[in-house]
């Protein structure tokens, strides 16, 4: 009866033990790492955003002074060799200009004085060394509003093509300075995440002003980033 009793209980303990080992996660093996690369482009064009504004006692005759002045802009930056196909209208308004609060005698009733209108224009300028003459060109013709002046590249996805694989390059080199300093071997690449690429700067208003002619444009930084896990070897025991 004793020895049914201990063959039962070892049973019973060799189950439990077998349950806990199947428990247990099965941990895995990972090094973790991201990658980065960076390059240096001049750029190939530069955008421009530019406006004309004006007051007129009727809105309809604040459009219309707006309207002329902003064909003549059109018809200086065609004359300077910007295409059609580089010039896209972003924004057309027209508001009421009101007088201030209590500034009417026996009432606070508001009344409108004027109206504003305005026209916003943004531009590709793709031969840069034309760009300080047709800023001069532009504000010659009529164009009293500058909001801005960005330098890009034509095709930036083919930038990030040239670094992408850096960027990659960067986390294997990474992950086997992480594996030789921990004294494992780095197996395979179990997953790549593609975490983008950014680039190009805007030049502010004050710089573009200030600068007039020439305006310099520098280099632009792009960089790219990925993320990789890679697996750890298993050792074979000899």
């Amino acid at each position: 009866m004793n020895s049914k009793k201990f063959v039962i209980s070892a049973l019973m303990l060799m189950l439990s033990s077998g349950a806990a080992w199947a428990a247990e996660p099965n941990v895995q093996r990972q090094i973790s790492v991201s990658g980065e690369a960076n390059i240096q482009v001049p750029p190939s064009l530069a955008l421009i955003t530019l406006g004309v504004t004006d007051r007129a006692d009727e809105a309809v005759d604040a459009m219309s002074a707006v309207s002329k002045s902003m064909v003549a802009v059109v018809d200086q930056l065609q004359s300077v060799g910007i295409k059609p196909e580089d010039m896209q209208t972003q924004q057309i308004s027209v508001h009421p200009n009101w007088t201030k609060a209590g500034s009417l005698s026996g009432g606070n009733d508001r009344k409108i004085t004027s109206f504003t209108a305005s026209n916003t224009l943004q531009l590709r300028v793709r031969d840069l060394d034309k760009l300080g003459e047709v800023l001069d060109q532009v504000l010659r013709a009529g164009a009293n509003e500058f909001r801005g002046l960005q330098f890009g590249v034509v095709d930036p996805s083919k930038v990030q093509d040239q670094i992408r694989g850096a960027a990659v390059k960067d986390a294997i080199r990474k992950a086997e300075q992480l594996a030789t300093a921990a004294g494992v071997t780095l197996g395979p690449v179990q997953s790549i995440t593609d975490q983008g690429g950014n680039g190009g700067y805007p030049m502010s208003m004050e710089m573009a002003r200030s600068s007039a002619m020439p305006i310099e444009a520098g280099e632009l930084s792009f960089s790219y980033n990925v993320s990789v896990v890679f697996s750890i070897a298993e050792t074979v025991a000899e």
